[in-house]
């Protein structure tokens, strides 16, 4: 029992290690290769069926009526705009080149990537407002959608786009990973009442299969850094500005919604990013290299989002 309330009260550094070496045990064992070359296919048309199931499960507790823009979503989205606009800005102006370019676009993918869609589970855990932070995924995910056409073409000359086909493109991964779990679960809350009963009942549900889903993306995360084509220095460079920047959309975030009484909601809006998408655009249309920025960044978001739920635990535990 105590092993069980262990990974019950530690789930995500647990998945996260788990992850970690099973990949490991994978990949540099020889016995296990065919099983390695079996499962890679399986894995990645699990993952984003898990997330669609976790998005489904939370949305099935939002009241709907209640998603709309607060004051907290404007401040949180200006925030968001304005270090885009600052890391944009230092590598036109001063013509960055090299190495250097690639450590900021790789800070500039885990900024300008959108709020993850299953920070609405952390929040919930945290006793936030599940409606708000619901709303401002929304939000966040057309504030990238307008931000890369713009953006990525300034730093980048080979990022050839239209305005038009990016924001469309990007819409499109919106409305296949937001709206039709939604729609799904707006359906099931409304017309099938005792399946709905029976999933709202299971308590914690979209949490710990969002510790499974971490637990794939995280092998998959130590996977790109094994074989990212550079120094083990560069890595570490890498990985220790992505855990400054995580601090500091956290810490900023936090900042912002203790003015509106929104601590947790607008610090998780911030701080916890879409890495996936961050990968595919940073592979897309930057340097591929950059992709390690946002693959050090799940870890430590995640590692932020275990401190925040350990000391949630804590203080109920005291009252």
């Amino acid at each position: 029992m105590s092993i069980i309330r262990f990974i019950k009260d530690w789930t995500l550094p647990v998945s996260m290690g788990m992850g970690s070496i099973l990949y490991l045990l994978f990949a540099y064992t020889p016995a296990l290769d065919g099983a390695a070359v079996f499962f890679a296919p399986i894995f990645d048309t699990i993952l984003p069926l898990f997330m669609f199931l976790i998005l489904f499960v939370t949305f099935c507790k939002v009241d709907f009526r209640k998603l709309r823009p607060v004051g907290w979503h404007l401040w949180i989205g200006l925030f968001q705009i304005l270090f885009v606009a600052i890391i944009v800005g230092a590598i036109v102006v001063f013509d960055i080149q090299g190495k250097n370019l690639i450590l900021l676009e790789a800070i500039l993918t885990c900024i300008i990537g959108p709020c993850a869609a299953a920070a609405a589970v952390v929040t919930q855990k945290l006793g936030g407002n599940l409606e708000e932070m619901t709303s401002y995924t929304f939000i966040s995910n057309f504030i990238t959608a307008a931000l890369i056409p713009v953006c990525f073409p300034m730093i980048d000359k080979a990022a050839d786009m239209s305005f038009t086909a990016a924001f469309l493109k990007i819409l499109y991964q919106v409305c296949i990973v937001l709206l039709v779990p939604m729609l799904l679960a707006y359906i099931v809350k409304h017309h099938m009442h005792r399946f709905h009963k029976t999933i709202i009942g299971i308590k914690d549900l979209s949490y710990y299969m969002w510790g499974i889903s971490l637990m794939i993306v995280t092998g998959t995360t130590v996977k790109n850094i094994c074989h990212a084509n550079t120094s083990a220095g560069f890595i570490l460079l890498i990985a220790l500005l992505g855990l400054i920047l995580c601090i500091i959309q956290f810490a900023v975030g936090r900042y912002v919604g203790h003015f509106f009484n929104r601590t947790v909601e607008a610090g998780q809006s911030l701080g916890q990013k879409n890495t996936a998408f961050a990968i595919w655009i940073a592979y897309a249309y930057l340097n591929p290299l950059s992709s390690v920025g946002p693959g050090c960044y799940i870890l430590w978001q995640n590692i932020i989002n275990s401190i925040e739920i350990w000391q949630k635990r804590k203080t109920d535990s005291r009252r």
